[in-house]
């Protein structure tokens, strides 16, 4: 089993403030990785890092075999499909999202930046269908709905056919409904054995889609719990991870849901 994303003893410091401790982790083939934790406990720092959008303070990171700060990130960014609501902010609404896709192929912004072929456009246009928002393929990014939208930016990731997923927070800002249908979209690759490892960073475990593998928990930039889904994830060590009592279930569905042990019980049952 090969390793597509090692970091060793990373940390990152801004304005004198530790966002990261020093984190060693590893990502290897096959395996759906989980990155939990509460607001500000340094989540998106460490999935930029990932990226290659931003540098460590202190450590190494190896993705895909190539060394952070030893390789030209430009061309190492194709084989890395990456989410967050940053890269989205920066995309205009105007474009077709045939075209929002499509352009993951040189990690570009416009189309305009570059030349494409009818091949890029049929391979973008397989990408939408396979997130089952083909029909969006000739509208703008303005005129779908949030929830399509972050089903065409999903589609993004899978143009370069690459060799690492990287998705945070791909809910952020959906209805129940986007949110369920963006679920069942992730699933479509955290139970496909074929797909590339991924990595899906969130605060909220109901949207967890089934298939995910492991689990890295964060508080305050450190390290509560890493390793196995089954044997990490628990009440206990999400509670230590969000620092308040919680309690665990995992449906039938292999969902999760958590909520405050502390709230009252007629609380609970309006949830």
């Amino acid at each position: 089993m090969t390793t597509a994303l090692n970091m060793t003893d990373v940390s990152f410091v801004r304005d004198e403030r530790i966002i990261l401790a020093p984190i060693s982790w590893q990502v290897r083939d096959a395996e759906r990785w989980l990155v939990l934790g509460a607001n500000g406990s340094g989540k998106t720092t460490l999935l930029r890092i990932a990226a290659l959008y931003e540098h460590p303070s202190a450590g190494t990171v190896d993705v895909l075999g190539e060394r952070l700060g030893r390789t030209d990130v430009r061309t190492l960014r194709t084989r890395v499909g990456y989410l967050s609501a940053a890269l989205a902010a920066q995309l205009r609404p105007e474009l077709r999202c045939l075209d929002v896709v499509m352009t993951a192929k040189y990690a570009a912004l416009e189309p305009w930046w570059h030349r494409y072929t009818t091949a890029d456009e049929a391979r973008a246009l397989e990408c939408l269908q396979r997130m089952q928002v083909g029909w969006t393929a000739e509208r703008s990014m303005a005129t779908v709905s949030s929830g399509e939208q972050q089903r065409v930016l999903l589609a993004r990731t899978l143009m370069n056919e690459p060799g690492l997923v990287l998705l945070d927070e791909p809910s952020a800002r959906l209805d129940l409904g986007g949110r369920e249908q963006l679920v069942g979209a992730l699933a479509e690759l955290t139970l496909d054995p074929a797909a590339a490892p991924l990595v899906l960073v969130t605060h909220h475990l109901d949207e967890v889609p089934p298939g995910i593998t492991h689990v890295l928990m964060l508080r305050d930039g450190e390290v509560v719990a890493r390793g196995p889904l089954d044997e990490c994830l628990s009440s206990e060590s999400l509670s230590e991870c969000f620092g308040l009592p919680l309690h665990l279930e995992r449906r039938p569905d292999g969902r999760f849901s958590a909520w405050s042990s502390s709230a009252p019980p007629a609380a609970r049952d309006r949830r």
